[in-house]
Formats: C-alpha cells, sequence, structure tokens
C-alpha cells in the first residue's frame, strides 16, 4: 500500500530537469511540497488510511506531519482492543491512545493481563513477623503488581467518562487471580490503597461511565478487581437499560453472598439477547423474569459456577427444570454455556438440569475430578445441543490420571461422542483417555469432530496393544485418529501451547464475548 501512495504521488521533474541531472529530492514521492502526497486534502488521506490495518496507519503517519494529523480521525478508530500487560512501560502508550481515542470510540475492549506472576505458594513471602502474627506475609511483587493495575484501570475509565458515543465496553481483568488465596480487599489492597481512595475514584468513573453513556447496547465487566457493585447499574437510564442487547457480570469478588444484579433490576433489560453472570447470582427469579413476554427471546447464556461462589452464596435459590421449560418456551434459540470450576459431583448433580439447552460446557479441577457418571449424564440430557466439550484436571500428581471408563461396559467419552451428534469440540487433559477409545472417538463423529486436543500425558494403551511387536502403538493411534477424522492429526505435545488448559478464565471470557457475538 505504501509503495502505491508513492507512485500515485509521484512529482513529475520539470521539463530539461534529467538532463541537469536534476531530479525529485529524495522523499519528495511521498511529501512533496507542491503536488506530493502531503498536500493531499485530509478527506482523501483518511479514506487511504482506511484501508490500512492499525500497525500500518501508524506507520504510514510518520510520512509527514499532515498525515500525523489524520492519523486519528475518528471515522478511523470506531473500535480499540487492547491487551494490556500491567506493567509500567505500558502507561505511555495507553495514555496516548486514550487521549487521542477515548472520548469518541465507539466499542473499546481492554484485556488486563499480569504477565510472570510472583511464585512461592499463591504469591507470598516469607516474613517471620508476619507469620508469628498469623498473618500472610506480603510479597512486593505483587504489591507493585496491583498498584499499576489500578493505575491503568483509572487511565481507561478517565479517558471515557464523558464519551457518549460509547456503544460497547469490554474489559477483563486477567488480575483475579490474586483473589485465589484470600480476600485481596483486607490485605493487598490495604497496602496499595490504605484509604480506598482510588477503588472508590474506580467505582465512580464506571457509574459515571454508564450514566453518561447514550449508545451503549454491549457491557461486559469480568474478572476485574472490585470495578462493579451492586448499585453500578442503577447509574443506566431507563432508555439505555431497554436497549441494551448484552449484559456480562462477572466480577463476583465481592464480600459475603451480595450480587451484583437483582431480578427487580434486570426487570429493565427487556432487550437482552445475551448474558453472563455467576451461576449463583441467576437464581429462578431471574429465569421467571427472562421468560415473560414483554422480554426478547434471549439467545445466548454463559454461566460461570465456582467453589468459592458456592461456599459464600448457595444454590438453593438456582432455577428449578420448571423455570428451565419455562424459559426455553419464550426463548426457543436459547444456547447455554456454563464453566464449572472444582465444583463436586454432588452440586453439577443439582445444577445440570435437563431442560437446559446446554451447548457447552468446560470443567476445569484442580482439587475435586468429574465423574464418569457426570459425563454420562451430559451426553444423555444434552444430546441435541452439545457441541462443545473440555475436560481439564490440572494435577500435580502426573502418577496416575482418574478412569473415567473404570468398571465400565463402554467409556463415558465414547458415548459422548456417539449420543452428541453435534459434538464439535473435544479437549481433555488429566484424565486418562484410552488410545482404543480415542480412535473410536473419531471414527464416530469423522470430520465433523473440527477440534479433537488430548494431551499426549492423558493418553494410555493397554497391555495388549503395547505387546505387540509389530506394531508401534503411538504410530498406530495418529494414523487411526487421522483416518477417522479425515486429516491429519497430533496429540498435544506441550500444554503450554494451549491457552484452553493454562488459562481458564481468559479463555472462558473470550469464548463468552464469541459465543454472544455468534447471535
Amino acid at each position: 500500500m505504501l509503495l502505491f501512495l508513492s507512485q500515485e504521488a509521484e512529482v513529475r521533474p520539470r521539463p530539461g530537469a534529467a538532463a541537469a541531472g536534476l531530479g525529485p529530492a529524495p522523499g519528495m514521492a511521498v511529501c512533496g511540497e507542491a503536488v506530493g502526497a502531503g498536500s493531499l486534502p485530509s478527506e482523501l488521506v483518511v479514506h487511504i488510511f482506511s484501508f490500512l490495518a492499525g500497525p500500518d496507519r501508524l506507520r504510514a503517519s510518520a510520512a509527514c506531519s499532515h498525515w500525523r494529523e489524520c492519523l486519528f480521525y475518528p471515522a478511523l478508530w470506531p473500535r480499540l482492543r487492547l491487551s494490556l500487560r500491567v506493567s509500567p512501560a505500558e502507561r505511555p502508550r495507553l495514555d496516548f491512545l486514550m487521549r487521542k481515542c477515548g472520548w469518541f470510540v465507539r466499542e473499546l475492549r481492554v484485556q488486563f493481563a499480569a504477565d510472570n506472576y510472583p511464585g512461592g505458594g499463591g504469591g507470598v513471602c516469607e516474613g517471620a513477623a508476619a507469620a508469628a502474627e498469623g498473618e500472610t506475609p506480603l510479597c512486593p511483587r505483587w504489591l507493585d503488581l496491583l498498584r499499576t493495575y489500578l493505575e491503568l484501570v483509572l487511565c481507561v475509565l478517565s479517558s471515557v467518562r464523558n464519551n457518549r458515543n460509547l456503544q460497547k465496553l469490554s474489559l477483563f481483568g486477567d488480575i483475579s487471580i490474586l483473589q485465589q488465596h484470600g480476600s485481596i480487599s483486607n490485605t493487598y489492597l490495604g497496602k496499595v490503597d490504605p484509604d480506598g481512595k482510588k477503588i472508590k475514584q474506580i467505582q465512580q468513573l464506571f457509574e459515571e461511565i454508564l450514566g453518561n453513556s447514550r449508545q451503549l447496547k454491549w457491557l461486559s465487566c469480568g474478572f476485574m478487581l472490585q470495578i462493579v457493585t451492586p448499585t453500578s447499574l442503577s447509574s443506566l437510564s431507563n432508555p439505555i437499560a431497554n436497549t441494551m442487547e448484552h449484559l456480562s457480570l462477572l466480577d463476583n469478588h465481592i464480600p459475603g453472598n451480595t450480587t451484583l444484579i437483582t431480578a427487580v433490576e434486570l426487570e429493565r433489560f427487556v432487550n437482552l439477547r445475551s448474558l453472563a453472570l455467576d451461576f449463583c447470582d441467576f437464581t429462578a427469579e431471574m429465569a421467571r423474569v427472562l421468560a415473560d413476554s414483554n422480554h426478547v427471546p434471549l439467545h445466548r447464556l454463559s454461566l460461570l459456577v465456582h467453589k468459592i461462589s458456592i461456599m459464600h452464596k448457595s444454590l438453593e435459590n438456582m432455577p428449578e427444570d420448571e423455570n428451565w421449560k419455562a424459559l426455553t418456551r419464550n426463548s426457543t434459540n436459547l444456547r447455554v454455556y456454563i464453566m464449572a470450576f472444582d465444583i463436586k459431583s454432588d452440586d453439577m448433580l443439582r445444577i445440570l438440569k435437563p431442560s437446559i439447552p446446554l451447548e457447552r460446557i468446560h470443567f476445569d479441577s484442580y482439587i475435586t475430578c468429574v465423574s464418569g457418571a457426570i459425563v454420562d449424564l451430559i451426553s444423555r440430557q444434552y444430546d441435541k445441543f452439545l457441541t462443545h466439550f473440555i475436560l481439564m484436571n490440572d494435577v500435580i500428581d502426573m502418577s496416575g490420571f482418574p478412569d473415567l471408563s473404570d468398571n465400565r461396559n463402554e467409556d463415558p467419552l465414547v458415548l459422548l461422542a456417539w449420543r452428541c451428534t453435534r459434538l464439535s469440540l473435544l479437549a481433555v487433559h488429566g484424565y486418562t483417555v484410552w488410545a482404543h477409545n480415542l480412535i473410536a472417538i473419531a471414527r464416530l463423529r469423522g470430520s465433523d469432530l473440527k477440534v479433537l486436543e488430548v494431551t499426549e500425558e492423558s493418553i494410555d494403551f493397554d497391555q495388549g496393544e503395547l505387546a505387540d511387536q509389530d506394531v508401534d502403538p503411538v504410530h498406530n493411534l495418529i494414523e487411526q485418529v487421522s483416518l477417522g477424522l479425515g486429516r491429519p492429526w497430533r496429540a498435544v505435545m506441550d500444554i503450554e501451547l494451549l491457552s484452553v488448559f493454562t488459562e481458564p478464565t481468559r479463555h472462558f471470557y473470550r469464548e463468552m464475548q464469541s459465543f454472544s457475538e455468534g447471535i
């Protein structure tokens, strides 16, 4: 594209200039003083920029000052998607972009990702004095991380507080890993924000953004740190709440059993087409509200089930099967996505009501394991809907993975592939998958199974396969699975290559976004 611009803006030499050894000066083809690219009308430069990707626009804008002035024309930046490392080095770039684009951008997506989490027992450091007093010693690296995180969040929110054109706002904070080891509000935050001024400022800015919005249709906030409060949504005017199409509130790290949205508040969101909540916040009363005829049909529902949430809240108010039936009568195209973190089998049996139109389910565990009975139940109840099944067990002891087919005539995963004819994604790590069962799964689903990811350490071979000296069992497995799928296949060699296994919260949030946008 830059070559094309150079050719179009070429300055022709004066007659006789070639004979005199004269020609356009270096750079004249791009920014000639008379008729070069630098003299093009701003509207034309903006139109040219509209064909370039973001990085190419930045490089092209270095041609001359006139082009730099055209770079941040509002029409060129209808959407801004940022992936930020929680690092002080990000601040200058973020300040610049938000100052230029924050006041007019229509779609803003920001991911805050903390790289290289400090290790050592969940981010704590040795401290004899603190340990003697029965307190958890704090690691300075955690404190620096939190301090930087708060500054970056303030920078983003303060830049869009008065943006009345904002239509989509999506905030994701990988920082929530800090909260897996206790109450961050009373320990870590107390050190970096003693009076809570920054947290209050963040919450106030978020409410100002909602209160000032005039076109907001998509609001997504997940795994952030105390940005949403139970009163945040009240800042939305009724006209905006009435036209909101997507709502995602996954900031459930608040004291006690407080929820971020109630059924009464949800009544205002009559045009909601997709919703993402903590499962304990999605009550039977909410299901009744969404099933009411004055609400447009709900198409996507993403639910996060977490053991910490169940500990502090309750499953007593969750929708019963009759509530799901009523909801699906009003929303015939509703599809549900569930991700379960360390949930006991007994709780899953209570959660998985027969009438849930479950399309995707992701189990992620560090302590508890999914039972074969749960997998069998899923394959029987959701055979008409299920397309995605992820089974992840991040066990420390690699010597023996749980075997779902233990003491069973048929392997539950094979039955899942047989019954669920719409299955397109199957991923397994940390559970024993027998080679002959993996071949059966590939043959049952064939090329319709678009993704089959099984980690190498999860695959096991029976004694008969190992005893056959004429056949290499690994080579045979690869060959047979590839034939079944109709494409080359290999086991996953390195778990670090798959974010679905190593970054479950980020995977859930990314999948929830695409799941909701795919209506």
